[in-house]
């Protein structure tokens, strides 16, 4: 008979279990040093009490702005310990953009460092740490909502992205991920990003040691695996060109041997680039998986699959996914249409929005809006968006966001944002901005750092005489973006 999975168990409950089974191991490492786990529990008790004298009650909604580090997982812990839900927020986000978020949120503190000011009241983990006193054990409880993502929106308004598991262990992954309680994980992704928040929550419930760098560098990623003799690395592709890049003989001044799993996700991979790692790495270590935050279904593929299924990102594992077309028919293998997803039968909701609605079919369908087939031994092919969402280095940016702070501008009559092809990122955000009166570019960078992260401002700007927009509000902009990729490739060729 099959083993019985064991019942879930708590996020705190859980911690408390591993640092009794290890107290004196480490289980988070970052530029600060390393934390036990002993230290993780305790300091998380202290947390979760300082965020109940701080207001936090059970079910609360709380954002967490702090630079990559340990800090910002043991806020997280302590929120689950507390009975609260972590919402994940990038510590650069102007006050302007993170009230928007927050007020999605309802959250009554923000535990921040000061990076990110706002109009609630703000903690850091110092403060909590003085105000909860006693590290002592703490009653267990479990957080109705395990996170609550952040996505731009293509209205250009921010959402929440609700999961819809609790804050026990098993939501964070289980062996999916391939992780064991003897791995040392590397992950230098921002942890505000749902894929590295849930792959180092994950590693840490299966008792793993999480290495966490403060910022992608090429060099430290690969400094850190081979210090710490890591086992396991989360990378997007946009990591993976830059490490590749490196020199031959930087790269060979790392030991990497000990790796056996190189999970990428999170944007395309070109098929040179993941060629290269296949080899570098082997076939059996490198990883990919496509999903949405949703976590309605998703894909997973080795590299040993993807050399024989070149270009896929794999075979459907949990729930399922078929192509339509506009009519919203369901279309055969091998035709190319949009992609929805769907959770298995008599499974609950995986995820809730706050600030927006599902794009669904009847049936429970549900789209995340990209392009592609399936092969005729089911392996998914990504073919584009129909959204005109773009993907910079693994993030996600909606053009409407954008221009909608750029048509505040005064001097601004109307713009329209197009992703322009990127060797590295994948793409770049470029302006095309129709002024009412002479403005320049500086004066819209120096506007746009009020409103919006520095990776959502655009890389490049472009006056126009014409509207960029039709009488109803319309933008082209397929046809905007092709014109101009034609004219790289016209000037390229001169």
């Amino acid at each position: 008979m099959p083993d019985t999975p064991p019942p879930p168990i708590s996020f705190g409950a859980r911690l408390t279990e591993i640092a009794r089974e290890k107290p004196d191991a480490p289980a988070i490492s970052d530029a600060a040093g390393t934390i036990t786990w002993k230290q993780f529990d305790r300091q998380t008790n202290q947390i979760a009490r300082g965020l109940a004298k701080a207001g936090v009650k059970f079910g609360d909604v709380i954002s967490i702005a702090l630079p990559n580090g340990a800090p910002f997982i043991e806020a997280a812990f302590g929120l689950w310990k507390a009975g609260a839900t972590p919402q994940m927020l990038s510590w650069r986000l102007p006050a302007h953009e993170a009230d928007a978020v927050m007020d999605l949120a309802e959250t009554p503190i923000l535990i921040s460092d000061g990076s990110v000011e706002g109009s609630k009241p703000r903690f850091d983990i110092p403060a909590l740490l003085a105000l909860g006193e006693d590290d002592g054990p703490l009653a267990d409880v479990t957080a109705p909502v395990f996170k609550a993502a952040t996505s731009g929106g293509s209205t250009g308004r921010p959402k929440l992205i609700m999961s819809g598991a609790p804050g026990v262990a098993m939501a964070a992954g289980g062996p999916v991920y391939r992780i064991g309680p003897d791995d040392t994980c590397v992950v230098p992704g921002p942890l505000y990003h749902n894929a590295p928040f849930v792959c180092s929550t994950n590693a840490l419930m299966q008792g793993a040691h999480v290495v966490i760098l403060p910022r992608f560098d090429p060099e430290e990623t690969l400094k850190a695996v081979d210090r710490h003799k890591a086992t396991w690395l989360y990378v997007v592709p946009t990591m993976m060109s830059r490490i590749w890049k490196l020199p031959d003989e930087v790269k060979a001044k790392y030991d990497v041997s000990h790796l056996h799993t190189v999970w990428h996700m999170a944007a395309p991979c070109p098929p040179w680039l993941k060629e290269s790692w296949i080899h570098w790495i082997g076939p059996d270590a490198i990883m990919e998986l496509y999903a949405g935050t949703e976590a309605q279904s998703a894909t997973i593929i080795t590299g040993r699959e993807w050399l024989e299924h070149r270009g896929s990102v794999g075979k459907v594992v949990g729930g399922e996914m078929a192509t339509f077309n506009e009519a919203g028919e369901r279309l055969p293998l091998g035709e190319i249409g949009e992609i929805y997803l769907r959770r298995p039968e008599g499974m609950p909701a995986s995820y809730q929005y706050r600030g927006a609605s599902a794009r669904t079919l009847p049936g429970g369908w549900e789209s995340l809006g990209d392009i592609g087939s399936f092969d005729a031994d089911g392996y998914l092919y990504l073919a584009d968006r129909r959204t005109d969402m773009i993907l910079v280095g693994g993030a996600n940016i909606y053009p409407a966001e954008i221009e909608a702070a750029l048509d505040e501008h005064p001097k601004v009559h109307s713009s329209a944002i197009v992703g322009l092809p990127h060797d590295e990122l994948g793409a770049t955000i470029h302006a095309i901005v129709h002024p009412k009166d002479d403005v320049t570019e500086d004066e819209l960078r120096e506007h746009l750092r009020g409103y919006l992260v520095t990776y959502k401002q655009p890389r490049s700007y472009e006056f126009v005489a014409d509207h960029v927009r039709d009488d109803a509000g319309k933008v082209r902009r397929t046809q905007l973006r092709d014109e101009r990729i034609a004219r790289m490739k016209t000037t390229q060729a001169d």
